[in-house]
């Protein structure tokens, strides 16, 4: 397994021979805060062409639309609480059937509510994104993203992406103010 650090890009495909099928686990845990509301956060997977924009808005794939169109992309459901160790959101990608307009595949956590409840990711710990081969059950890669955040909403986590006939899989770590809607606007989804 490993572990990567913020901007690190490494081969997954390449080392992997007849690697397709992935899981893709999100995790987080919640710092202690004055605020009443609970914290759900969300994961959602954004499908790119070249350019970085989705092709339409079915390439956008989160709790109300959990499956891509071409069954690459699978979004397992919706944890409200983050509470418990391991995985709180899972993903399944099926790299063979990634259609071949699309060349990236975002990774992206956001918090619900955000701006009326008062949270951020400085409230956040602990996130992580780790990648295993859903076939052998083996986890191949892992990105814990660390403390750097204060007033974002919305955190770009890690990316697949395709280079030379092969996939990678870059750690982006890059936060957002606005939420959901700054990052669906940032990759061409109507909002």
């Amino acid at each position: 397994m490993i572990s990567l650090s913020k901007g690190q890009k490494v081969d997954l495909t390449k080392g992997n021979p007849g690697l397709t099928k992935l899981l893709v686990g999100l995790g987080w845990d919640i710092n202690k805060y004055d605020g009443q509301a609970a914290f759900d956060l969300d994961a959602a997977v954004f499908l790119l062409g070249a350019n970085g924009k989705v092709t339409s808005d079915a390439d956008f794939v989160f709790y109300n639309n959990p499956k891509h169109s071409s069954g690459s992309v699978q979004h397992m459901g919706d944890n409200r609480t983050g509470a418990g160790e391991g995985d709180d959101e899972i993903i399944r990608v099926d790299l063979a059937a990634v259609p071949a307009g699309i060349d990236k595949i975002d990774f992206t956590v956001t918090i619900h509510e955000a701006e009326e409840r008062r949270q951020n990711f400085g409230q956040v710990s602990n996130a992580f994104i780790r990648v295993a081969d859903d076939a052998k059950g083996q986890e191949l890669i892992r990105y814990d993203l660390g403390e750097d955040f204060s007033i974002e909403t919305a955190v770009v986590v890690g990316e697949l992406y395709r280079n030379a006939g092969e996939w990678k899989f870059n750690a982006i770590g890059s936060g957002f103010k606005g939420g959901l809607r700054a990052l669906c606007l940032n990759f061409g989804v109507n909002v």
